[in-house]
């Protein structure tokens, strides 16, 4: 039997596309494996989103939805939800449909044995020139501070064995996670693998990340996460032994 899946999203304001993202998630898992979960991660959304989501739920007992009372970040929301995943492998994207669920497809083949995570990066970014300067910024720093194995830490499309997962101890609430989550993975000894992805215009709303106040706060976190990851004595849980 092939291995089982949890998928989760991070929601925020999601109302608009969400319902899209959950329906293509329940098509799709049942081609790839008997035993799957969709978790969708309400964090404090103001709008309409956790609406939709308990007539999504109470219609597909598939879907499991988590609720944060107030929003607590984009960091917080992925550890909720791989906090909340209970199958061998995990994948995780956005809420905002800029990512197409569907090309998990093309990530699965690439988990083989010895491989721990599968990484998108995006083919072309299909946002305007401001996100783009501020997305190549974000990369270019965590690449400048930190040993990252990818090309693109800034793409959340990732398909993850949960036991890597559970090797690490994540801490940041903002979208500094992603980089935290790479880094410390890599620091643990697994190994990734990458495939390219499309990424779409955004339909619906706008992105609560890419503001410059939101890009500040989370090249202060980056930075914040550099002096502990060298800070002296400091070890990860349950690393390898050192060859």
């Amino acid at each position: 039997m092939s291995e089982s899946i949890s998928v989760f999203f991070p929601a925020y304001n999601d109302e608009a596309s969400i319902a899209g993202l959950v329906g293509e998630a329940l098509a799709l898992l049942p081609t790839l494996t008997d035993d799957f979960e969709v978790i969708v991660v309400n964090d404090g959304s103001t709008d309409g989103t956790a609406r939709v989501l308990e007539e999504l739920a109470r219609e597909d007992p598939r879907l499991r939805v988590v609720h944060h009372e107030v929003n607590r970040g984009y960091g917080a929301a992925l550890r909720t939800g791989f906090a909340s995943a209970t199958k061998e492998l995990v994948f995780y994207t956005d809420g905002d449909g800029q990512y197409d669920v569907r090309e998990l497809l093309l990530l699965r083949p690439l988990l083989v044995d010895g491989v721990d995570i599968v990484n998108g990066y995006k083919v072309q970014r299909a946002d305007g020139w401001q996100r783009k300067a501020l997305g190549a910024a974000y990369n270019g720093l965590a690449h400048l501070l930190f040993s990252i194995p990818i090309r693109d830490v800034d793409c959340d499309f990732r398909l993850l064995r949960r036991r890597a997962v559970e090797r690490v101890e994540l801490v940041s609430s903002s979208g500094s996670i992603c980089v935290e989550l790479v880094h410390e993975l890599h620091r643990a000894g697994c190994v990734f693998a990458e495939v390219p992805v499309r990424h779409r215009p955004r339909a619906h709303g706008r992105s609560q990340f890419f503001t410059l106040r939101r890009v500040g706060r989370t090249a202060l976190d980056l930075l914040s996460l550099r002096l502990r990851a060298s800070a002296p004595g400091r070890r990860r849980r349950g690393a390898r032994a050192s060859a």
